[in-house]
């Protein structure tokens, strides 16, 4: 009987998708304790205007959260076009046949 074969098995990493979703949730996350900051000090100074206070909190809140997470969701999507480790370790050892030095 043959022996089992091995299958390698290991993490990859994430996609670019992966990336959009997770900087998405990140920024959400700090845009929503920013507009509970800015939103109670603004109802704090200024009142909570004709909409109350849930509402006023609310947009605050979720316009923050909209904001950071949409450009963070891009950020983390544009930081992920990089160049793989292989591809620079190539680039470097080209740049080094060519007599290109950095200092």
């Amino acid at each position: 009987m043959p022996p089992v074969q091995r299958i390698p098995q290991g993490q990859h990493e994430p996609s670019i998708l992966e990336k959009m979703k997770m900087g998405a949730i990140m920024g959400a996350t700090a845009g929503t304790i920013i507009g509970v900051m800015f939103g109670g000090i603004s109802i704090y100074q200024n009142g909570p205007g004709p909409n109350g206070y849930m509402r006023t909190m609310g947009q605050f809140i979720g316009g923050s959260a909209a904001m950071f997470g949409l450009f963070m969701s891009i950020g983390s999507m544009i930081r992920s076009e990089g160049r793989s480790p292989e591809e620079w370790r190539m680039m470097y050892q080209a740049s080094l046949q060519r007599g290109i030095k950095r200092d």
